[in-house]
């Protein structure tokens, strides 16, 4: 998709930025996080290709909120009412043209949302509620909600990495969190967003909403959309605004992300959003390409686990799973899923998956860690939910043949990376559980 233009409104209160793209055949109002800057988010592949298919399904209207992103600042001493906040979102929507609206409220912004909807309901046809809450702080009426302690502690620890590191992806976006390019865009659209001080204020503000007397007066059509193993907000969060709106249909979803963007995470959750708009779910796709598939594992996983206690494993296993991201990174490659206690990753060529493989190996050893690894080139199919095909079936048998320390390929892998420098033992041919034919399988033996 090609960047579309920015525009600007006025009124009373400042400058309210916008952008209109996509020709679905309905009007939505996407209003993302409080942190946000609607130029930058488009530098971010993920984030692109999300909001991309989301205009498949409708004429998206998106804004920066007065006080974010290229809307006009406010004072410190005056930050925006959520009523004000929802006048942006109106001007918005008029100076587009749009007169009634499906409403996407994404974390900090879905309280706005709910407001709009229940106070502007001949401008609302619907409402999509993602990752959001009623009211965060947790109250004698109120048991879901956040200690006064873990409040103090976030807010303290939101203005202290705001804009100069990534740290805080691993509470809100622990799938991308290791993620360099992830970690570097975070970063730099949260300086376009506003500056540490004014977002320790408005996070400050957010998290002292409370929205629980108005989801009564909600009417319209809502889907609350939550992931299980958020600890941000919470999936009680999410029960809960299911269980006060009317008539709400609430989806819970796997995994720990608050914000939608990253694919192919994302796709789970733009699927249940065009069923809810159009009643029409997508029909599953694949999309075949040639990959080197790349499985490991940490030998003798379980009896060091035994060994040295459940609390020391954790520790060990963390630091592992963070040098083989750091490494995926490095050499191009591409995490589809964690298992067990190892990796699966794709590569777009085979020489880079034997020295990340190698690679790995070599620096989890300080750990006093052993891994192995298989590796097999071949057609997968990328789906919404991983990879499959034979490939994949292939380089996970040759990864139960490898031992200990040991880096094991398929011929096929050995063949394609000939005048590389890579060495390679014969360790024979093999019949492979489930997989047709002989395979000649080899050990790396080093590199030039």
């Amino acid at each position: 998709m090609i960047r579309p233009e920015t525009w600007y409104a006025k009124s009373e209160g400042g400058y309210v930025g916008y952008q209109v793209f996509g020709d679905g055949p309905r009007n939505i109002l996407f209003v993302p996080s409080w942190g946000w800057n609607i130029d930058a988010m488009w530098d971010e592949p993920t984030c692109a290709q999300y909001l991309q298919r989301l205009s498949r399904i409708g004429r998206i209207v998106c804004f920066d909120k007065r006080g974010t992103g290229i809307s006009d600042p406010v004072p410190l001493e005056s930050l925006p009412t959520l009523e004000e906040w929802m006048d942006d979102a109106v001007l918005a929507l008029d100076a587009a043209g749009s007169q009634q609206t499906a409403v996407i409220g994404d974390t900090e912004s879905g309280p706005m949302a709910m407001l709009l909807a229940a106070t502007r309901p001949d401008r609302v046809a619907a409402l999509v509620l993602v990752n959001t809450f009623a009211r965060w702080r947790r109250a004698p009426d109120y048991p879901i909600g956040m200690p006064e302690a873990t409040t103090e502690k976030l807010v303290a620890l939101q203005e202290s990495h705001w804009g100069q590191d990534a740290e805080m992806l691993a509470l809100t976006a622990p799938s991308v969190a290791s993620d360099p390019r992830m970690r570097e865009w975070i970063t730099r659209i949260q300086r376009l967003s506003m500056p540490p001080g004014a977002s320790g204020r408005m996070y400050r503000w957010v998290v002292n909403l409370d929205l629980r007397s108005i989801l009564s007066a909600i009417r319209v059509p809502t889907l609350v959309l939550h992931r299980r193993e958020n600890r941000h907000y919470r999936l009680a969060f999410g029960r809960y605004l299911a269980e006060h709106i009317a008539g709400a249909r609430l989806v819970e979803l796997p995994g720990a992300d608050c914000h939608p963007f990253h694919v192919p995470a994302g796709q789970a959750v733009l699927d249940e959003i065009q069923e809810f708009l159009t009643g029409v779910r997508p029909a599953a796709t694949t999309e075949r390409e040639l990959a080197t598939v790349l499985f490991t594992d940490i030998a003798g996983s379980t009896a060091l686990a035994a060994r040295i206690g459940d609390a020391r494993w954790l520790e060990l296993r963390d630091a592992h799973d963070a040098l083989v991201r750091r490494q995926l990174a490095a050499f191009r490659g591409r995490e589809v899923e964690r298992t067990g206690d190892g990796f699966l990753a794709t590569f777009d060529g085979p020489a880079r998956a034997v020295h990340c493989a190698m690679r790995i190996r070599d620096e989890v050893r300080p750990l006093a860690l052993e891994i192995r690894a298989g590796l097999h080139t071949g057609e997968i199919e990328r789906r919404k939910d991983g990879i499959g095909g034979i490939a994949v079936h292939l380089a996970s048998r040759v990864l139960g043949l490898a031992r200990p320390g040991e880096v094991l390929v398929s011929g096929t892998v050995a063949d394609l990376v000939v005048g590389s420098g890579i060495a390679f033992e014969e360790r024979g041919v093999e019949t492979l559980k489930g997989i047709p034919g002989s395979w000649r399988l080899l050990r790396v033996a080093g590199s030039n």
